[in-house]
């Protein structure tokens, strides 16, 4: 059973975050959005657990990384970004969705 788990927290102000990475098993997929685009930040604290999360993609949600002033360049190598219509279609290929809030 394949599982979209999604995260809108800032890993800097909740730990939702650190909790979705201790239950996302491999051939999971982590969406951030809203704050949780700060988890896509290279050289922050979470890109060591995104690096080292086997087997897990990650994706980022390209409108709330503007919204926020942050460019693509910003995003850790490996996080794929989507727009709104990629998050529905990441909802519909996975099996079940968890929301972190």
């Amino acid at each position: 059973m394949s599982e979209l788990h999604t995260v809108n927290k800032s890993p800097f102000e909740k730990s939702s975050f650190d909790s979705c990475m201790e239950h996302a098993l491999e051939g999971s997929a982590v969406l951030l959005y809203e704050d949780g685009v700060y988890a896509a930040i290279k050289g922050s604290a979470a890109e060591g657990k995104v690096k080292m999360a086997q087997g897990v993609k990650f994706y980022a949600l390209g409108p709330d990384l503007r919204a926020r002033g942050l460019s693509d360049e910003r995003v850790t190598d490996g996080i794929e970004i989507v727009d709104y219509a990629g998050f529905v279609d990441l909802a519909a290929e996975h099996d079940k969705v968890v929301a972190w809030v």
